[in-house]
């Protein structure tokens, strides 16, 4: 028999409770008994006068709000609002019941630009569901997995202008500038002059690389990579353990190389317990290789094909002589030490009339003057060092499971939380994406095994004391810089 009344139930009265509404195995409800929320109100306290004004929205609620856009991958924060109107678990999480009134879409803004701006909330809000994560021992920080992705930024590529970007120093450059000088004295050379400021060469005033810059979006950077489209975009330098837990980040211009954003990344998950440091091909630098294995940490780089034309010897057919500072080519003649470049590396030359008759010439170089130049870096053993750690058992193992661990994140965190762009202007407001982002999916994780293994929140395993004096160190370090920024 067919039935012709089922909206007759629209208007009726009734009684309830929102908690019933709300199933039990809802992800809401996992995460809300995962954490206790009351450390957003330390967090904000000194944000907030404690007699005057109006009363405000509630903090934990106010935070609340962007956690959901992000959770669910929600693609603004005026979507976020009216999601919340008509879904009865987003109210039930946020703290209202069904005739509170929704806040507006830009209250968060206007407490992000009046409150929250210029601080490190948003870190310390990953940092402390992070250290949650640590409280069960679910992350394992010996092998950590580092890589970078692209984030297109709000901008339009048909607007932007043309200027001279300036060199800027790398991490290691003064490092680098003593041992040069000191290689170059022990080969008998002079140090190398000072750049003069008005050098074009230098990329001064006089010269320079030009790039492309936005103009509703400054602070992004022109990102082209193979058959990427090119657009503006920030790079997101993320760190994760072999299980997939986030244990850092940084935000950089998306023109900005791997290898040079690196060190801010490392700088905040170093003395974390580190054994072993997976990363790609755009990592693989003498410079980061000195860093890791001076901190007592093994680098795993992968493979990199020797870019030699095809035809010739490659490099590694060229024997290095380390007692006579010499390399021996392939038909038994050296290369002797000729000078160490700005770059540091080590030049070493063939003889030109020697060469001439070599039944292998042709192979070995293409110079008119038939003088065979090999390069060799002053850091060049600690890349020795890195390619023997790869040839270590099980490390090849442990490289490919980079596709379980961080490439897999990146693919969650575009495909189900909105992360393929961003609808924010400026790098501030990314790193609030971001710090949001990660928190929620390291929290999203958190509460799914707490509710598989039946652990009950507020009883956890006992806290690591390494683990605590890491987020002790990490918690003065912010304090410092943001006084120093003061």
């Amino acid at each position: 028999m067919m039935t012709q009344n089922s909206d007759k139930k629209r208007e009726q009265y009734q009684m309830f409770c929102m908690d019933d509404l709300v199933p039990e195995n809802h992800l809401l409800r996992l995460i809300d008994k995962a954490i206790d929320w009351t450390f957003i109100y330390t967090l904000v306290e000194d944000k907030y006068s404690p007699d005057f004004g109006r009363p405000s929205m509630d903090p934990v609620t106010l935070i609340k709000i962007p956690l959901i856009q992000y959770l669910y991958g929600i693609r603004s924060m005026r979507q976020t609002i009216k999601e919340i109107e008509v879904n009865v678990a987003y109210r039930w999480f946020l703290g209202l019941d069904m005739l509170d009134s929704v806040p507006h879409f830009s209250t968060f803004g206007k407490n992000y630009s009046r409150r929250f701006k210029d601080t490190d909330l948003f870190e310390q809000i990953f940092e402390h569901i992070l250290f949650e994560c640590y409280k069960y021992k679910l992350v394992d920080p010996t092998e950590v997995f580092v890589d970078a992705t692209h984030v297109k930024a709000r901008a339009n590529n048909k607007k932007m202008r043309k200027r001279i970007a300036h060199q800027e120093a790398r991490f290691y450059d003064e490092l680098l500038k003593e041992e040069i000088n000191a290689d170059r004295e022990i080969h008998g050379k002079k140090p190398l002059k000072e750049k003069k400021d008005n050098d074009p060469k230098n990329g001064a005033s006089g010269g320079g690389k030009e790039i492309k810059e936005s103009i509703t979006d400054p602070e992004s950077g022109w990102f082209h990579k193979g058959e990427h489209k090119q657009v503006f975009a920030y790079g997101v330098e993320t760190a994760c353990d072999k299980h997939g837990w986030i244990l850092g980040y940084s935000i950089h211009p998306g023109n900005q190389h791997d290898s040079v954003t690196f060190p801010v990344l490392y700088d905040k998950i170093r003395g974390i317990g580190i054994e072993t440091l997976i990363v790609d091909a755009g990592y693989k630098t003498p410079a980061i290789a000195k860093l890791l294995i001076d901190d007592g940490i093994r680098p795993l780089f992968p493979y990199k094909r020797p870019m030699t034309k095809e035809g010739f010897f490659k490099k590694n057919e060229y024997a290095y002589d380390e007692y006579y500072d010499c390399y021996v080519c392939p038909n038994g003649k050296t290369l002797e030490y000729s000078t160490t470049n700005r770059d540091g590396y080590r030049e070493y030359k063939s003889c030109g009339v020697v060469c001439e008759q070599c039944p292998y010439l042709t192979q070995c170089t293409a110079s008119k003057d038939h003088v065979k130049v090999i390069t060799r870096h002053i850091w060049e053993e600690y890349m020795e060092k890195a390619e023997d750690i790869r040839y270590t058992i099980g490390m090849k193992e442990l490289y490919q499971q980079r596709k379980q661990t961080i490439e897999r994140l990146f693919g969650t965190a575009k495909e189900n939380h909105g992360f393929r762009y961003t609808q924010q202007y400026g790098k501030a407001r990314m790193e609030m994406k971001v710090g949001l982002t990660y928190a929620c999916m390291n929290l999203k994780k958190l509460a799914r095994i707490l509710k598989r293994k039946g652990w009950l929140p507020g009883n956890p395993s006992p806290i690591n004391l390494k683990i605590l004096q890491f987020f002790t160190v990490i918690t003065k370090r912010r304090k410092a810089m943001l006084c120093l920024a003061a």
